[in-house]
């Protein structure tokens, strides 16, 4: 990917190295309209707490604090590049969606995207940077350890710049949801279903953000930014957060009814028909999977 030398997003928050580590407790609380935290937590769970998401909830083990130390160590030119290359990153969606939803005689309101170390504090809760990065409907933030692309690398076998831009990219598409109105009308129904009926409507959502994330990747090779190979970057990341392949790696089993994410098929699927048709309005998820929103 082409970013080097490219203007950033004005809408960075950088808190890395402040006060937003201090949560209490060391829990989660969703909140900011109930949708709450959404991204690839399950993922990360998974990955970082061997299939158990009730340690995270409780703080997490000695272990896995001690690896978030060491993480979050890096070099300030290793800190900087990374906060410019993620900068960069959101100035695209931005000129992405300030043009689709100019075209569409919308107005979009750009989301603030935060960079944090550790832990931090939001209007959705309080989170670890074991949960990956998320986006909270509640501030329209998106949220990001940056520590998080060599996890991509080094845990999920998912390398390179545009796998990276991949997961912001997602995480924008979530507040493109809550833009449109989407995250509201699914949030709506969590008191209403079943947790597996609930499971379902997160599962499209999710596969929404990973279109719209196709969407983004679409006009970013048609603006000449992205190198060959880019766009597999990202379809082998989609791969490597699939609910599925993170609970057989986990665990050794699958378990359909917990997913909420979606398999790495359907994961790959819906970024790769973003990417190929670049339409908005071709994302609908929910109708694919039959299901009234």
């Amino acid at each position: 990917m082409q970013w080097q030398g490219r203007q950033g997003s004005s809408n960075v928050e950088d808190v890395r190295g402040g006060g937003g580590s201090g949560f209490p407790g060391g829990g989660m609380a969703a909140g900011g309209g109930g949708i709450g935290c959404l991204g690839i937590i399950i993922a990360i769970i998974y990955m970082m707490m061997g299939g158990n998401p009730g340690d995270i909830l409780g703080g997490g083990s000695g272990q896995q604090q001690q690896t978030q130390q060491q993480q979050t160590t890096q070099t300030d030119g290793s800190a900087d590049e990374r906060k410019q290359f993620a900068s960069v990153v959101l100035k695209d969606t931005e000129n992405v969606w300030n043009n689709i939803f100019q075209e569409h005689n919308r107005t979009y309101h750009e989301p603030k995207m935060v960079l944090f170390s550790n832990g931090v504090n939001t209007a959705c809760g309080s989170a670890s940077s074991s949960m990956g990065p998320f986006y909270c409907p509640g501030d329209q933030k998106l949220y990001i350890d940056l520590t998080f692309m060599d996890q991509l690398e080094q845990q999920l076998n998912a390398p390179g710049d545009f796998a990276m831009a991949y997961v912001i990219a997602h995480e924008v598409g979530h507040h493109v949801q809550y833009e449109l109105g989407i995250s509201d009308k699914v949030n709506r129904l969590r008191q209403q279903l079943s947790e597996a009926e609930f499971n379902k409507y997160s599962v499209a959502l999710e596969l929404q953000a990973d279109y719209f994330a196709g969407v983004y990747a679409h006009y970013e090779k048609e603006a000449g930014i992205t190198d060959e190979g880019d766009v597999e970057e990202a379809i082998k990341a989609a791969h490597a957060v699939g609910d599925d392949t993170l609970q057989r790696n986990a665990t050794g089993r699958v378990n359909p009814e917990s997913f909420t994410h979606g398999t790495s098929e359907q994961r790959m699927k819906w970024f790769k028909k973003g990417f190929d048709t670049g339409d908005v309005n071709g994302g609908d998820t929910f109708s694919a999977m039959g299901l009234d929103l």
